[in-house]
């Protein structure tokens, strides 16, 4: 079973303090993420998202299907989504997996969690992200390499996301040690772990996969922005 709406359910519950609202629609302040969602996807919805984004803004937004020309809106980027739900994960997978010091990071590593985001495109994060829950990387020599932590929070569920690792150090284990360490914490709740991933991210997958994630859910995501008013 697949969280429905998962966006407007964040907004509406345990993440009110970061929304943003007009009638049929919510968005995440701005300097926490992108994502926006509406109650329903029909004019009024996305007549109250164009208050919310105003003229040249832009919203993130999950779809049941594959968008729709909108009169007023224009599609900037987009592709199939999975939300991928843990029921029965391997808890034990944090103290299994060897690899170097997992540290927690916060409002002094934003800058660096940007430029990591920005390299290797993960999905939405802004300077506040982080604030959405706990969030891990792993540095070498110093630097951020790798990092995941927690985004979307709904009755039950948290999900887990901004998973990503520098190119140049692909293939050593971090992001399923990441992952497991933030599943932890996210079992330690008594909540169940879900994430979003690109249909057509196969290594991303595999890794979930492994990690126990099931496929709940098959979507679309798409980036709109709101078209000047002539």
């Amino acid at each position: 079973m697949h969280l429905k709406n998962v966006i407007w359910q964040a907004l509406t519950t345990r993440q009110t303090k970061f929304a943003e609202s007009c009638d049929g629609a919510r968005r995440f302040m701005r300097e926490v993420t992108a994502l926006c969602a509406f109650e329903h996807p029909d004019d009024l919805g996305y007549a109250s998202l164009a208050e919310l984004t105003g003229a040249g803004g832009t919203a993130a937004i999950f779809l049941d299907h594959s968008y729709e020309q909108r009169i007023g809106w224009e599609y900037v980027v987009g592709a199939p989504l999975l939300q991928m739900i843990c029921e029965n994960g391997i808890t034990a997978s944090r103290r299994n997996i060897s690899s170097p010091r997992i540290v927690e990071l916060g409002v002094v590593d934003s800058p660096e969690m940007l430029e990591l985001t920005a390299l290797t495109k993960p999905g939405p994060f802004g300077p506040r992200t982080h604030e959405l829950g706990y969030y891990v990387g792993i540095r070498d020599s110093g630097k951020l390499v790798a990092m995941a932590g927690e985004r979307l929070k709904v009755p039950g569920h948290t999900e887990v996301s901004a998973v990503c690792t520098h190119p140049d150090h692909l293939g050593k284990g971090y992001a399923a040690a990441l992952m497991a360490e933030v599943m932890h914490a996210i079992r330690n709740q008594g909540e169940i772990p879900f994430l979003h991933v690109r249909s057509d991210n196969s290594r991303a997958i595999a890794i979930y996969e492994r990690l126990g994630f099931r496929t709940a859910w098959e979507g679309h995501f798409a980036v709109l922005r709101k078209q000047n008013e002539k």
